[in-house]
């Protein structure tokens, strides 16, 4: 018998202003919008690797809950340090607030920083 293979296929995450977080990944994430519904109240985001990762208004909550458990995050993994120091200078330049610099993460390399809708993100490589 062969064992069947599960993808994770999206992740769904309420937040507060949907336009704005949809922007912020399509500027420093590389997601494309492929689909928006209502007014500010759903997109549908793609990664260049099949990804989704949809934001929906906290309205669509039953009691619009959009706070996340303390240790929630989202992660990106990219190739080096190199890498990691890049998408960095992007959000310092954009203006983000990063307030940790890249340094060594569980036998990784990466920071964390609050993206649009105080979704704690993470971005590291491995070596």
């Amino acid at each position: 018998m062969s064992a069947t293979t599960i993808k994770l296929n999206h992740v769904n995450l309420p937040v507060t202003d949907v336009a704005a977080c949809s922007e912020f990944f399509e500027q420093y994430f590389n997601f494309k919008c492929t689909g928006v519904k209502g007014n500010n109240m759903l997109a549908v985001m793609e990664g260049k690797d099949g990804f989704v990762l949809v934001l929906m208004a906290d309205t669509f909550n039953r009691n619009g809950n959009n706070s996340y458990p303390d240790a929630f995050h989202i992660g990106f993994l990219v190739d080096s340090h190199e890498q990691v120091a890049e998408v960095y200078d992007r959000l310092v330049k954009g203006g983000v607030a990063v307030t940790q610099a890249p340094a060594p993460l569980r036998g990784g390399f990466g920071f964390y920083f609050n993206a649009p809708g105080n979704i704690l993100t993470e971005v590291t490589c491995l070596a």
